[in-house]
C-alpha cells in the first residue's frame, strides 16, 4: 500500500512548531497526489493550511494509533520518526510518571528531579532473574541483562551511561552498582559496594563543581570495573579517570565555582585541627572568588566536609594523610593570592616577606627564597651553558597558575590511586562489568580545548554505538533467515579522521607545540591551509581568524583557538618542581615520585588506571632516549591513547547503553521541555537508533500474536491448521506490496507504517460489527421495555389520577388560605416599604434643600462682594476723575485770580495813597477779631475730638494686633498639622504600594471569578426576568406613592393656609389688645403730668442738699436702651456688608479642614430634624388645646393682669431701693453739714450740679416721650374701639403653663385682682415719694418688651412656615430623583449596581459635609472638637481593610478634584494663600478617607 493512501480524512499528522517542536493536527479532507496544500485542524480547534515543499513534496509524518502511544519500547512504534519518539517519551514522563523507556538496546532515562520509590530491595528482587522485555523499563533491567549475559555467555559486559551535565548519569551508575551488590548476595561483597559508593563523596568533592547548568557537575569521566569471581560475586573494583578540567583550579566563569573541596575547607576553617592552615572566607582567595557565587542554595559545605572525611576513613586513608591532603589544598589557595610587581617589561619581583607566599612555603615545607626566586625566573639550557632569565609579570602569573594546576592534578591522581588500592580484589578476577560514567556532547557560546576533547570522545563512542546497533540488527535478520539489504547509516569515521588521523587537528596541535615560537594564530592558519575546502566537516567562521568549526554527529561546534597550545602543553618549569620535591613535607614528594613512575617508559599503572592528563615538565636540557619523549607527551596525545584503550575495552565487552536526558534547565520536577529534549536525543544517538531501525523492519510480530490480533480480518474458510500459512494468505490479500513485509522463521517483519494500516482496517471491521450488534440488541431491548412500561403506565395512571384529584382539592383549600395570608402579608410589606421610603424621602429632601440654600447663599455672597468691589472701584475712578478736574479747575482759577489780583493790586496801590482808604480798613477790624476768637475755640474743640479719636484708634489698633497675633498662632498650629499630614501621606503612600500588590492579586482572582460567573449566567438571566416583574410591580407602587404624596402635599398646604389665616387673626387680636393698653396709659398721663411739676419743685429743693454721688436709675437705663436700640439697628444695617464678608474671611483658614466635619453632622442633622418635627407636633397640639379651652371658658384678662401684677411688684421693689438711697443721702448730709461742703466751689456742690443736669436732661426726654404717647393714644382712639381684655387667652395659657409652682400661680392671681381695682387710692399710693414717673417708665419698657416678643414670635412662625414649605418641595424633588436612580440601578447589571450605589453615597456625604463646614464655621471650639472626633474615627476605621482596598483608589482621586474645586471658591487671595493650598489638599485627602469610613460603616 502506498504511503500517500494513508493521508485520508481524519488521519492525524505531525507538523513543525517553533515552540513545541512538533504539534499534532488532523486532516480535514483526503490528500490527493498533486495537492500543494493540506487542510488541517489543530488539537485546540484552529484550522490551518499546511503548504508542502514544492521541491521534495514531502508529506508531514503520520501519528501512531492510540494503542501504540505510551509503548515502553520506541522501536515498537509503527511510525518511527522524531515526533513519534518525542511524543511517546512525553506521554510516559508527564502522564504516567515513568522515567525509563527502551529504544531497542538503549535505555532512555529522564531525570525527574524528585525522589521516586522505585529503587528499594523489593524492586531489585522483582527484576532479578527476569528477561529484559518482561517487565517495565528500568536501570535494574539493564543491570540484570548485563549480569545474565555475563553469566550465560561468559563475556565481559559494559554499561555506558552518558548525558549532559545534570541529567543523572552518576545516580544511574550508582543504582547499577547497588543492583550488582544486592544480586551477588554476599555480605562481604556488599562491603565492597559500600566502599565503591563511599568513593562518591571523595570524587565529587575533588572532581565536581558548580556550573551554570548544574550545581554538582562532574568535571571528569570515569570507568569503574566491578570484578566478579567464578560464582559471579563481587570481589573488587577499579576506577579509571579521564580528562580532569584542571583550568577550573585557577579560573571560573561568572556564576560558577571551583571544586567543592576548596569551599568545604573554607567553611571548616574554624575547626581546631585546621587552625594551622590559616584559612578564611572563600571570598578572600583569588582561586575561589572569581565566579562571584561562593554558596550553593541548599548545600552546607561544612556538613559535606564531614561526609568527605568519613568516606576517606572508610577507604583506609588515615587522618595524617587526610591532613596532608588538606594542607596541600590550602597551599594551592594561598599560592593563588601571590602577587607580582613589575620591575620593567621583561622582569618582575615578589614583595619581601609576602604573606601568601610565606604561608604557602610553610605549608609545603619549602624555602621561601628559592620559591620566590623561581616564580620570577626560569632556566634556559643551551649546548654549552645554562642561563637564568627573569620573566615578565604576565609569564610569572601563568607559571604560578600552571604550578597550582600541576599540584592539584597530581593530588587528584594520588587520591584515585589510593581509592583503587582500597577497592583492589585479593582473589583472582574471572569477569567484570564496567560502568562508564562519561560526559555527553557539549556546546557553549565559547568552546575551548576541554570541549574539543569531550566531543572527540563522544564521536568515538557514537561510532562504537552505531556499529553495535547495526550488528544487532544484522544478527536479528540472519537469525530469522529473511533477505535483507545493506542499511545506510551515518558513519562518523571522517570526523574522527579529521581529529586523530595523520595531519589531523591533534597532530597539527602537537607539531605546533614543538615549535619554539608556536602560537595559537599560527596553528589556526595551519588548520585553514590543511583542511579548509578539502574536508567537508571543517569550516572557518566568517568574522574570525582564530576559530574553526567542526561538523559533529550531533551539531556544528565553533572552537576558539586561544589557549589550545597552552592547555595542550600544560607546561610547568622544572625548577619549581625540584623545589617542591625537596620539601620536608613527606606527602608532597610522593606525588611527584608517582608521576615519575607513571611517566617512565617501563612502568605501568599497578591498578590498571590509564592516566589522562600528565603535565610535561620542562627539563634544563634535553635527555636522550625514550624517556624524554614520554616526558614531553602532550595532553591531547595522552587523551587519544587513553581513549583508544577505552575503545578496546568496550569492543572487547558486550555494551549496554543508558542515555540520560535532562527534561528542563530549571530543575522543576516532572516538567518536559520539548526543545531541550530533542536537542539531547539528537546528541546522544537515540534518533540515530530509531533511524537505523526504521530503515529495516521495525515492527515485528510472532505468528501467534498476529493471528490472535487480526483474526477479525479473516474469514472462516481462510483459517487453516497451520498458523503460519494462514497469516501468509491473509497478508497477501490485505497488503499487495510484498516489499512491505517479510516472513521469518518465528516472526513477521513489517516496514514502517504497515501496522498502523492493519490497525485501521481492523478498527473499521470492528466498528461495522459493533454497529450491527448494537442495532439488533437495542431493538429487542426497547420492545421488551415498551411492553413493560405500557403495563406499568396503566397501573400508575389509575393511582395517579385519584391522587391528583385529592391533591387538587387540597390545593384549592391551600390556595384560598394562601391568598388570605398573602393579602395581609403584602399589606404589611407595602406599609413598611412606604414608611421607609417616606422617611428616606424626607431626609433626602432636607439635604437637597439645604444644599440649594447654601448654593443660593454663596451666589448672593458672590454678588454682594462683586457689588462692593464695583462700588470701591467706581468710587476710586470717580475720585481720580474728580481730582483731575479739580486740579484743572484750580489751575484755571489760579491763573484767572492772578490776573484779577494784578489788576486789583494796581487799583489798591492807587487807593492806598489816599486817607479814606485807611479809615475803611479800620471799620471791620473789631468784628474780625471776634470771629477769629470764635474760630480758635472751635479749633480747640476739634483738637480734643481728634485726640479722643486717636485714643480710640490706638485701642482698635491694639485689639487688631492681638487678633493678628492669634491668627499667626493659629497659622503655626495649622503648619504643624500640615507637617503631621505630610507624614501621614508618606504612610499612605506605603499603603498604596501594598494595595497595588493586593490589586495584582485581586486581578488574578478576578479572572477566576469571571470563569466562575459564566457557570451562573443562566441563573442570572432568570433573576433578571424576576427582577423585571418586580420592576413592573414597583412602578405601579411608585405611581400610587406619587399620587399619595401629591394628596398629602395638597392636604398639608391646605392645613398650613388655614393655620396661617388663624394666626393672622390672632395677631390682629394681639394688636388690638396692645392699643387698648395705650388708652389705659393715656388716662394716667394727666396725673403723671401733675406729679411731674411736683417732682420738679422737689428737685429744685434738693439742689442745695449735698450728695456723695448719683446712681443711675432703671429709667435712665431704659431710656438709653430705647435710644441705643434705634442706633444699633442702624449700625447693624450699616455693618451688614462687613458681617457678610466675615464668613468668607474666616473661611479662608477654616476651609483647610472643611471636610473633616462630614460624619458628625449627618447624625446631628437627623436629630435636629426629629426634634423640630416633635416640636412642631407639640405646638400644633398646644394650639388645638388652647382653642378648645378658649371656646369652653369665658374671656378673661389673664395675661394683662398677671403682667401688671409682676410689673407692680418690680416697681415697688425699685421704689424701696430709691427710698433707702434717699435716706442714706439725707443722713450723710446731716452728719457732714458744713459751709465748706455746701460752698459753690466744693466737690459735693459740683456733683450735685452734675446730677441736676442729668436729671433735667432725662426730664426733657420724658416730656418728648409723653408727647409721642399722647399722639399715639389719640390715633388709637380714633381707629379702634376700646376693649376690656388686653391680651389673648393663648398668651395667658402659655404664661400659666410656664409657671411650675402653685404658689407662683396664686401670687399671680392675687396680683391680677389688685391690678383690676382702679381706685384713685392706688394712684395716690404710687405717687407717694414721687414714684409715679418710675411706674410709667416701667410700663413703657414692658410694653416695648411685649412688642418685641410678639414680632419675634411672628417672624419665627413665618420662618418655620417657609422652612417647612421648602422641606416639602425638596423632599418631592429628592423623591423623584431617588425613583429615577432606583429605575436606573434596576436596569444595570449586578456588578455595576454596587458602583452606582457607592457613587451616590459619596456625593450625598460630600454635600452633607459641606453643610457641616458652614454650620461650624462661626464656632471654632465646636469645630475643633468635631475635628478631633473625626480623626479618632479615621484611626479606628483604618482597620477596615475591605473598605480601604476596594473603594479608596476608586474614589479618592475624584473626591480630591471635586473638593479642591469647591475650596477654590471660598479661598481669598491673601498673603497666606501659598500656605493654605497644600493643607487644603491634604485635608481633602483625609476627608476622602473619612468618607470611605462612613461608607464602610453604612455597609
Amino acid at each position: 500500500m502506498a504511503a500517500s493512501e494513508l493521508y485520508t480524512k481524519y488521519a492525524r499528522v505531525w507538523i513543525p512548531d517553533p515552540e513545541e517542536v512538533w504539534k499534532s493536527a488532523e486532516l480535514l479532507k483526503d490528500y490527493k497526489p498533486g495537492d500543494k496544500v493540506l487542510q488541517l485542524r489543530l488539537e485546540e480547534g484552529k484550522d490551518l493550511e499546511y503548504c508542502l515543499d514544492p521541491k521534495t513534496k514531502e508529506l508531514p509524518p503520520l501519528r501512531n494509533p492510540d494503542i501504540l502511544v505510551g509503548e515502553n519500547d520506541l522501536t515498537a512504534l509503527s511510525y518511527l520518526h522524531e515526533p513519534a519518539v518525542l511524543h511517546n517519551l512525553k506521554v510516559r514522563f508527564i502522564d504516567s510518571k515513568l522515567i525509563y523507556t527502551y529504544c531497542g538496546i538503549v535505555l532512555v532515562a529522564i531525570n525527574p528531579y524528585e525522589q521516586l520509590p522505585i529503587y528499594g530491595e523489593d524492586i531489585i528482587n522483582a527484576y532479578s532473574g527476569q528477561n529484559m522485555g518482561d517487565m517495565d523499563p528500568h536501570i535494574f533491567a539493564v543491570a540484570e541483562e548485563a549480569y545474565k549475559q555475563m553469566a550465560r555467555d561468559e563475556r565481559n559486559q559494559s554499561i555506558i551511561v552518558s548525558g549532559e551535565s545534570g541529567a543523572g548519569k552518576t545516580v544511574s551508575a550508582k543504582y547499577a552498582m547497588r543492583y550488582f551488590a544486592t544480586v551477588s548476595g554476599s555480605a562481604s561483597e556488599a562491603n565492597v559496594e559500600e566502599k565503591v559508593l563511599a568513593s562518591n563523596p571523595i570524587m565529587e568533592s575533588i572532581g565536581n563543581a558548580k556550573t551554570t547548568r548544574n550545581d554538582n557537575s562532574s568535571r571528569f569521566g570515569k570507568y569503574i570495573e566491578i570484578g566478579f569471581d567464578k560464582r559471579y560475586r563481587i570481589i573488587g573494583a577499579n576506577m579509571r579517570t579521564y580528562l580532569l578540567e584542571k583550568s577550573r583550579v585557577v579560573f571560573q566563569a561568572e556564576e560558577e565555582r571551583n571544586y567543592h573541596i576548596f569551599y568545604q575547607l573554607c567553611a571548616s576553617a574554624a575547626l581546631p585541627e585546621f587552625k594551622t592552615l590559616r584559612l578564611g572566607n572563600a571570598n578572600y582567595f583569588h582561586y575561589t572568588k572569581q565566579g562571584g557565587s561562593p554558596v550553593i542554595d541548599g548545600v552546607n559545605d561544612a556538613k559535606e566536609m564531614v561526609n568527605t572525611r568519613q568516606a576517606c576513613t572508610l577507604l583506609g586513608i588515615s587522618d595524617s594523610y587526610q591532613m596532608g591532603i588538606f594542607r596541600i589544598l590550602a597551599g594551592i589557595l594561598h599560592l593563588g593570592n601571590v602577587e607580582f610587581a613589575s620591575r620593567d617589561s621583561d622582569s618582575c619581583t615578589i614583595p619581601p616577606k609576602h604573606e601568601p607566599l610565606s604561608i604557602f612555603c610553610d605549608l609545603m615545607g619549602v624555602e621561601y627564597e628559592e620559591m620566590a626566586h623561581w616564580l620570577c625566573h626560569r632556566k634556559l639550557a643551551t649546548a654549552t651553558e645554562t642561563y637564568i632569565k627573569p620573566i615578565s609579570k604576565l609569564h610569572a602569573i601563568n607559571a604560578r597558575d600552571a604550578l597550582a594546576k600541576h599540584i592539584y592534578a597530581n593530588l587528584f591522581n594520588w587520591i584515585v590511586d589510593h581509592v583503587n588500592k582500597a577497592l583492589h580484589a585479593t582473589v583472582k578476577q574471572h569477569s567484570f562489568i564496567g560502568v562508564l560514567d562519561i560526559y555527553g556532547f557539549e556546546t557553549f557560546e565559547i568552546n575551548s580545548f576541554e570541549q574539543f576533547c569531550i566531543n572527540y570522545a563522544n564521536e568515538k563512542l557514537q561510532q562504537q554505538f552505531n556499529m553495535h546497533v547495526f550488528k544487532l540488527e544484522q544478527e536479528e535478520y540472519m537469525k530469522e533467515q529473511i533477505p535483507w539489504t545493506l542499511i545506510d547509516f551515518y558513519d562518523n569515521q571522517p570526523c574522527i579522521n579529521l581529529i586523530e588521523a595523520k595531519m589531523g587537528i591533534l597532530d597539527l596541535l602537537d607539531e605546533e607545540c614543538k615549535m619554539p615560537k608556536g602560537s595559537d594564530d599560527t596553528w589556526a592558519q595551519k588548520l585553514y591551509n590543511t583542511h579548509l575546502n578539502k574536508c567537508a566537516l571543517f569550516e572557518k567562521p566568517r568574522l574570525s581568524n582564530k576559530a574553526f568549526i567542526i561538523k559533529h554527529f550531533a551539531d556544528k561546534v565553533e572552537y576558539q583557538c586561544e589557549g589550545f597550545l597552552e592547555k595542550n602543553k600544560d607546561t610547568v618549569y622544572e625548577e619549581q618542581i625540584k623545589v617542591l620535591k625537596s620539601s620536608k613535607f613527606k606527602l608532597l614528594p610522593e606525588l611527584f615520585q608517582d608521576e615519575e613512575k607513571v611517566l617512565s617508559p617501563t612502568s605501568a599503572t599497578p591498578s590498571g588506571r590509564v592516566p589522562l592528563s600528565r603535565t610535561a615538565v620542562k627539563p634544563a636540557k634535553a635527555r636522550p632516549g625514550q624517556a624524554s619523549k614520554e616526558h614531553k607527551k602532550t595532553v591531547g596525545h595522552q587523551f587519544r591513547n587513553s581513549l583508544h584503550l577505552l575503545m578496546e575495552t568496550l569492543n572487547a565487552t558486550t555494551p549496554h547503553y543508558v542515555r540520560c536526558i535532562k527534561p528542563n534547565d530549571f530543575k522543576f520536577p516532572f516538567t518536559f521541555d520539548e526543545k531541550r529534549a530533542v536537542q539531547q536525543l539528537r546528541a546522544c544517538g537515540v534518533l540515530e537508533t530509531i533511524r537505523i531501525s526504521a530503515a529495516g523492519f521495525p515492527s515485528r510480530w510472532t505468528y501467534q500474536e498476529f493471528f490472535s490480533r487480526y483474526r477479525v480480518l479473516m474469514k472462516q474458510r481462510d483459517v487453516l491448521s497451520d498458523r503460519k500459512q494462514t497469516c501468509k494468505n491473509v497478508l497477501e490479500k490485505l497488503i499487495l506490496d510484498k516489499d512491505k513485509y517479510q516472513f521469518g522463521k518465528t516472526k513477521i517483519f513489517f516496514r514502517a507504517g504497515q501496522v498502523a494500516y492493519l490497525e485501521k482496517i481492523r478498527a473499521d471491521k470492528l466498528r461495522a460489527a459493533c454497529i450491527r450488534i448494537q442495532k439488533t440488541i437495542r431493538g429487542w431491548l426497547m420492545r421488551k421495555k415498551y411492553v413493560r412500561m405500557r403495563k406499568a403506565a396503566i397501573t400508575i395512571q389509575r393511582y395517579v389520577r385519584g391522587y391528583q384529584a385529592r391533591c387538587y382539592a387540597k390545593f384549592l383549600r391551600r390556595t384560598r388560605a394562601a391568598i388570605t395570608i398573602q393579602k395581609f402579608q403584602r399589606m404589611y410589606v407595602v406599609r413598611k416599604r412606604y414608611q421607609c421610603m417616606r422617611a428616606a424621602t424626607i431626609a433626602l429632601q432636607a439635604l437637597l434643600r439645604g444644599y440649594m440654600a447654601r448654593n443660593k447663599y454663596q451666589m448672593m455672597l458672590r454678588e454682594h462682594k462683586s457689588i462692593i468691589i464695583q462700588k470701591h472701584v467706581r468710587g476710586w475712578l470717580a475720585r481720580v476723575h474728580y481730582r483731575r478736574t479739580l486740579k484743572a479747575i484750580v489751575y484755571l482759577q489760579c491763573c484767572y485770580r492772578r490776573m484779577m489780583a494784578k489788576r486789583e493790586l494796581k487799583k489798591l496801590k492807587i487807593e492806598a495813597r489816599s486817607v479814606e482808604r485807611y479809615k475803611k480798613l479800620h471799620i471791620g477790624l473789631e468784628n474780625k477779631i471776634m470771629q477769629l476768637q470764635r474760630k480758635i475755640d472751635e479749633q480747640n474743640k476739634e483738637y480734643k475730638s481728634l485726640l479722643e479719636k486717636l485714643s480710640n484708634l490706638e485701642i482698635t489698633y491694639s485689639t487688631e494686633t492681638e487678633k493678628l497675633r492669634s491668627d499667626v498662632e493659629r497659622l503655626r498650629m495649622s503648619e504643624e498639622e500640615a507637617k503631621n499630614a505630610t507624614n501621614r501621606v508618606l504612610s499612605l503612600q506605603e499603603e498604596i504600594a501594598k494595595l497595588r500588590k493586593e490589586l495584582h492579586q485581586t486581578q488574578c482572582e478576578k479572572k477566576t471569578i469571571e470563569e466562575w460567573a459564566d457557570k451562573y449566567k443562566h441563573e442570572t438571566e432568570q433573576l433578571v426576568s424576576e427582577l423585571k416583574e418586580q420592576n413592573t410591580l414597583l412602578k405601579t407602587e411608585k405611581e400610587e406613592l406619587n399620587r399619595r404624596i401629591h394628596d398629602q402635599a395638597r392636604e398639608i398646604t391646605e392645613t398650613m393656609e388655614k393655620k396661617l389665616v388663624e394666626e393672622t387673626k390672632q395677631l390682629e387680636l394681639d394688636l388690638n389688645d396692645e392699643r387698648l393698653r395705650y388708652q389705659n396709659l393715656l388716662n394716667e398721663f394727666s396725673r403723671l403730668e401733675e406729679r411731674y411739676d411736683d417732682l420738679k419743685d422737689e428737685m429744685n429743693l434738693m439742689v442745695n442738699i449735698p450728695k456723695p454721688g448719683h446712681k443711675r436709675t432703671d429709667s435712665t437705663h431704659s431710656s438709653n436702651e430705647s435710644e441705643y436700640t434705634f442706633s444699633s439697628e442702624i449700625t447693624e444695617a450699616e455693618d451688614l456688608p462687613v458681617r457678610m464678608e466675615e464668613p468668607s474671611e474666616k473661611k479662608a483658614p477654616l476651609d483647610m479642614s472643611l471636610f473633616l466635619k462630614l460624619q458628625k453632622r449627618v447624625t446631628e442633622l437627623e436629630q435636629e430634624k426629629q426634634s423640630l418635627q416633635d416640636e412642631l407636633d407639640r405646638k400644633e397640639e398646644q394650639a388645638l388645646r388652647a382653642k378648645a379651652k378658649e371656646e369652653e371658658r369665658p374671656p378673661i384678662r389673664g395675661a394683662e393682669l398677671e403682667y401688671e401684677s409682676l410689673k407692680r411688684q418690680e416697681l415697688e421693689s425699685e421704689n424701696k431701693k430709691l427710698k433707702n438711697e434717699l435716706n442714706e443721702l439725707q443722713k450723710a448730709l446731716t452728719e457732714t453739714r458744713s459751709p465748706e461742703v455746701t460752698a459753690p466751689g466744693a466737690p459735693a456742690y459740683r456733683v450735685l450740679l452734675d446730677q441736676l443736669t442729668s436729671v433735667s436732661e432725662e426730664l426733657e426726654v420724658r416730656k418728648e416721650e409723653v408727647l409721642i404717647l399722647r399722639s399715639q393714644l389719640v390715633s388709637q382712639k380714633e381707629a379702634i374701639q376700646p376693649k376690656n381684655t388686653m391680651t389673648d387667652s393663648t398668651i395667658l395659657l402659655e404664661d400659666v403653663q410656664k409657671m411650675k409652682d402653685k404658689g407662683e400661680i396664686a401670687q399671680a392671681y392675687i396680683g391680677l385682682k389688685e391690678t383690676n381695682r382702679q381706685s384713685p387710692q392706688d394712684y395716690h399710693m404710687l405717687n407717694e415719694d414721687g414714684e409715679l414717673w418710675l411706674v410709667y417708665e416701667g410700663l413703657k419698657q414692658a410694653n416695648r418688651l411685649l412688642e418685641s416678643q410678639l414680632q419675634s414670635q411672628k417672624k419665627s412662625h413665618e420662618n418655620e412656615l417657609e422652612s417647612l414649605r421648602g422641606e416639602i418641595q425638596s423632599l418631592k424633588e429628592e423623591n423623584n430623583r431617588q425613583q429615577q436612580l432606583l429605575a436606573q440601578n434596576l436596569q444595570l447589571p449586578p456588578e455595576a449596581r454596587i458602583e452606582a450605589s457607592l457613587q451616590h453615597e459619596i456625593t450625598r456625604l460630600t454635600n452633607e459635609n459641606l453643610f457641616c463646614e458652614e454650620l461650624y464655621a462661626d464656632d471654632p471650639k465646636k469645630y475643633q472638637s468635631y475635628r478631633i472626633s473625626l480623626y479618632k474615627r479615621m484611626i479606628v476605621c483604618r482597620s477596615c481593610e475591605s473598605c480601604f482596598s476596594v473603594v479608596s483608589f476608586a474614589v479618592s482621586g475624584a473626591l480630591i478634584e471635586k473638593q479642591a474645586a469647591s475650596l477654590s471658591f471660598f479661598q481669598r487671595k491673601s498673603p497666606v494663600e501659598s500656605f493654605t493650598m497644600p493643607i487644603t489638599s491634604l485635608t481633602a485627602f483625609f476627608v476622602s478617607l473619612g468618607v470611605l469610613c462612613v461608607i464602610c460603616v453604612s455597609f
